[in-house]
């Protein structure tokens, strides 16, 4: 092998290290970025979680889409925070909603300007009874399939799409949780002014349904399209046995 040679090969490796280093870097910053997300909605930031959106970014929730940072906001300030914290951006006495982030599956793009990421959350919630008003408590458990984009260098969420999957009362568990815990968004804005700009169809099922959200990426080890059957995971379909 003669000295350019080995000089191109050496060239060669170097650029895949540093690509491969730079997809772990990208990983590390989106995992970042999803895990802010997760902090500032523990404690109704909604300013700072609005500002974590691309310019085109949108939010599918509760079977609706909220697109661009007009309709992030709409979602986050105007509907969430005028209801949960009187308009107040923090914290409020004897509101609990926290939001961990777990299982995240980071793929990021090998032009390292997308990425997507599968993961979960479980969240705590409720109004303290010292504070008058609805007193409740309650758990939550949800998937994301979320996108990111970089922008001037920087990662933004491009589509957070939560599919909030079961509910359960902390008084009587998840056994006995109500068919449409929470209602799914059934009317547009401007028709509906805190509403989204699309509806989804299909319109996701809360439990007792079970549905598969689809997977962004292949199976590990065989490298084939995950299959998706939910046949059985709506209400009335088959029986579980344990």
């Amino acid at each position: 092998m003669t000295t350019e040679s080995e000089l191109t090969e050496l060239r060669t490796r170097l650029d895949r290290l540093e690509h491969d280093l730079g997809i772990q870097q990208d990983i590390h910053a989106v995992r970042r970025l999803q895990y802010a997300y997760g902090y500032f909605i523990d404690k109704t930031q909604y300013d700072e979680v609005v500002d974590l959106f691309a310019d085109d970014g949108e939010v599918w929730f509760l079977g609706g889409k909220y697109r661009g940072k007009a309709g992030v906001r709409r979602l986050y300030v105007d509907r969430f925070r005028k209801n949960f914290t009187n308009d107040h951006n923090g914290p409020i006495y004897g509101w609990l909603l926290d939001h961990p982030q777990l299982q995240m599956i980071v793929d990021v793009a090998p032009d390292r300007n997308t990425a997507k990421v599968r993961g979960r959350s479980m969240m705590q919630a409720g109004l303290h009874a010292n504070v008058g008003g609805n007193t409740r408590q309650w758990w939550e458990g949800g998937i994301y399939e979320n996108e990111y984009v970089r922008t001037d260098g920087v990662w933004r969420i491009k589509r957070l799409d939560y599919r909030a999957h079961w509910h359960g009362s902390f008084e009587h568990g998840w056994a006995y949780t109500k068919p449409e815990f929470i209602p799914m968004s059934k009317i547009c804005y401007p028709q509906d002014p805190l509403g989204p700009d699309e509806l989804m169809d299909p319109q996701p099922m809360l439990w007792p349904a079970t549905d598969i959200v689809p997977f962004h990426y292949a199976h590990p080890v065989t490298g084939k399209p995950i299959d998706i059957d939910n046949s059985r995971a709506r209400a009335g379909v088959g029986k579980a046995t344990v």
